[in-house]
């Protein structure tokens, strides 16, 4: 079972770990040694994320240390701070962040994580992609100086059941200088990409591919995908393609073309009339008021996929339209066995390639948040350390 480490705890322990200058076993005193990371205090506004200097983590048995290069921002990070994974939060994202940041008292929500409370103080950050600079004695020291990335949704009690923790949200993430996870969690990668290009792939090209896997799509498919200039909607343009499938993204006019860049085969201009009864899959992360659209949008028979609701998670359905036609709605969340491994060999292959927007200082946080926020970018936002 993955733990939390609060910076409180962080590095406390004599976990024994092999460093990169040494082949041999040795114990590191980390104590008085520290790192740069942003704490998340708590749900709230931006006042929430603190720069603090926080003892470096060791690794526990079964786990290594990855000197962060590279950490992407997502959705989730937001979601989390703002607690709105809670039943109480009716309204997109955008507009409970623009609640929680002029609200004059941060609320604490306890359901307000993934699937359990979250524990504050929290260093978020979801993507990481680093360097093995050390690992626990019961881990092959061979990952040691490999450049990896790390599978974020780790089905801890194995693939026979749902139930699942999430780097960032159930314990310490990378948004720091140094992260420690389960070694079973990190993924070596050989490719000549960028740090922020590997560090953009975790949360969104796992959730895409996922979500894709999910739905058995493959080049038989007519997929709609909604707000495809974001994270996860730009990868599943790509990861759609990859599996042969015609694909139509719904984007901002002034996104199209950069849209069509990935791939996309047509455009919908967000807020025009989406049409009814044409595709085979729909990848929905936005929902909110348009959710009834993108459901009549599908055929008979077709399926329905998401893995968020950016634009508002209460939705109007007609039941109607879902049994008399046949349609399957699909749930996406803790990922599946072949996701990561899947996305490993895409990447070696040259299969795919991310769109990083901006890269960011770490310290400079609150700034890169905000500007995700106003969404006119495509692609990713990369945070380096």
């Amino acid at each position: 079972m993955v733990t939390n480490r609060s910076p409180e705890s962080a590095g406390s322990g004599d976990t024994e770990v092999l460093c990169p200058a040494s082949a041999s076993a040795s114990v590191v005193a980390m104590s008085a040694e520290t790192m740069t990371a942003v704490v998340t205090t708590g749900n709230g506004g931006f006042d929430r994320l603190e720069i603090q200097q926080v003892p470096i983590p060791r690794p526990a048995p079964g786990e290594a240390r990855i000197r962060v290069l590279a950490a992407g921002i997502n959705n989730t990070e937001i979601n989390t701070r703002l607690g709105w994974y809670s039943d109480d939060v009716t309204a997109s994202t955008d507009d409970t962040s623009s609640d929680a940041d002029a609200a004059d008292d941060d609320v604490h929500r306890e359901d307000g994580g993934w699937s359990a409370p979250t524990p504050w103080p929290l260093i978020q950050g979801t993507d990481c992609c680093g360097v093995v600079d050390a690992v626990a004695t019961d881990v092959d020291p061979s990952i040691v100086g490999r450049r990896v990335i790390v599978r974020c949704s780790i089905r801890h009690l194995g693939y026979d059941t749902y139930d699942h923790v999430w780097m960032a949200s159930d314990f310490d993430g990378a948004f720091a200088e140094y992260v420690t996870v389960a070694a079973s969690e990190v993924f070596p990668v050989d490719c000549d990409w960028t740090d922020a290009e590997l560090g953009s792939i975790p949360c969104a090209y796992g959730t895409s591919e996922n979500m894709l896997h999910r739905a058995g799509v493959d080049g038989a498919d007519h997929v709609l995908v909604t707000g495809a200039s974001g994270g996860v909607g730009s990868a599943t343009v790509q990861l759609a393609k990859r599996r042969g499938a015609r694909v139509t993204a719904v984007a901002s006019a002034s996104k199209a073309a950069a849209v069509r860049a990935l791939g996309a085969d047509d455009v919908i201009a967000r807020g025009e009339p989406i049409p009814t009864d044409t595709f085979t899959v729909a990848v929905d992360n936005v929902a909110g008021p348009a959710f009834a659209a993108v459901l009549g949008s599908l055929r008979r028979g077709g399926r329905y996929v998401s893995s968020g609701a950016i634009g508002g998670p209460i939705v109007e359905l007609d039941m109607r339209t879902m049994y008399l036609r046949d349609l399957r709605l699909i749930g996406s969340t803790a990922w599946d066995e072949p996701v990561f491994p899947n996305l490993v060999g895409y990447i070696e292959r040259g299969e795919i390639r991310p769109v990083v927007a901006k890269t960011f200082p770490l310290v400079d946080i609150v700034a890169a948040q905000q500007e995700f926020l106003e969404k006119a970018h495509v692609g990713k936002f990369v945070l380096i350390p």
